[in-house]
């Protein structure tokens, strides 16, 4: 599994989205420009010691990220979170390399990410509540697609 974070603005969620790809066995990408400047010290304090135990992989832009996905070969579905999904993410069945995508905690994901998206999904909440922090969202999805795939 990846969990890709499309510009974020926060290097606190960014260190703790590096520490659920630890928990999980996920590969960390980051599409850049990011809200702060990058670095493993920008986020160690809230990976702590986790960043060391994952792939983590940066692209400077969207198009970057596009290029290296085809690249790859066959293009791993993309799942974009959005709180404008049409799709709860319970409904979906999770495959092996499925890149799980999230975006910025201020404004979402771009209108590219959500164009690529091989499904948007959103996570039922309960009435009234608008969302989750990007974050937390990226760790109920890798919780959901670990949990297909090992039960499988």
């Amino acid at each position: 599994m990846r969990l890709v974070a499309v510009q974020p603005d926060i290097a606190g969620n960014v260190g703790a989205m590096i520490r659920v790809c630890a928990c999980f066995g996920a590969r960390f990408e980051l599409v850049e420009p990011c809200g702060f400047a990058f670095s493993v010290r920008a986020v160690r304090r809230t990976g702590l010691d986790y960043a060391e135990q994952v792939e983590i992989v940066r692209h400077d832009s969207w198009t970057r990220f596009l290029d290296a996905e085809r690249d790859g070969g066959a293009r791993a579905r993309l799942v974009l979170l959005t709180t404008a999904g049409a799709a709860p993410l319970w409904s979906w069945r999770f495959e092996p390399g499925d890149a799980i995508l999230v975006g910025r905690e201020s404004a979402g994901a771009p209108p590219e990410a959500h164009e690529a998206a091989d499904a948007r999904l959103r996570i039922p909440m309960a009435e009234g509540a608008r969302s989750l922090n990007v974050a937390i969202a990226a760790a109920v999805a890798l919780a959901e697609a670990r949990r297909q795939l090992t039960s499988a």
